[in-house]
């Protein structure tokens, strides 16, 4: 099973966890049955390519997203690709992966979407 998790730079398991989901400089994939990490960085059009990322991460295989927090648009997009979303995480990789391992994150849904991103 694979794991995303939004980066600041290119450190695997120690990597911080960037708090804003779409201008993440990277996106960490970790493998959890094998420990294979994979980084890619955030070409989206938040970083100034194209598309969002919900549409780069899903061929990566990543089963699960684990992140501070994301907009709606984010977790709707994720949730047509088959992959789980979980928010609350804070500090590194390695952190963020324990905390859902132990439950201790709540799974996205609209209701505690980041409210920034609503444009209504």
């Amino acid at each position: 099973m694979k794991v995303c998790v939004p980066t600041m730079e290119n450190g695997g398991l120690n990597d911080m966890v960037a708090q804003h989901f779409g201008r993440a400089p990277t996106y960490t994939i970790v493998d959890i049955e094998t420990n294979a990490v994979e980084v890619i960085p955030n070409v989206s059009e938040h970083m100034g390519g194209t598309g969002v990322p919900p549409e780069y991460i899903a061929p990566t295989g990543a089963h699960i997203m684990l992140c501070g927090g994301l907009g709606p648009r984010a977790v709707n997009m994720f949730e047509e690709y088959g992959i789980d979303v979980f928010v609350g995480v804070s500090g590194t990789v390695q952190d963020a992966i324990a905390a859902w391992q132990k439950g201790l994150l709540s799974e996205a849904t609209d209701e505690n979407a980041c409210r920034e991103h609503r444009h209504e």
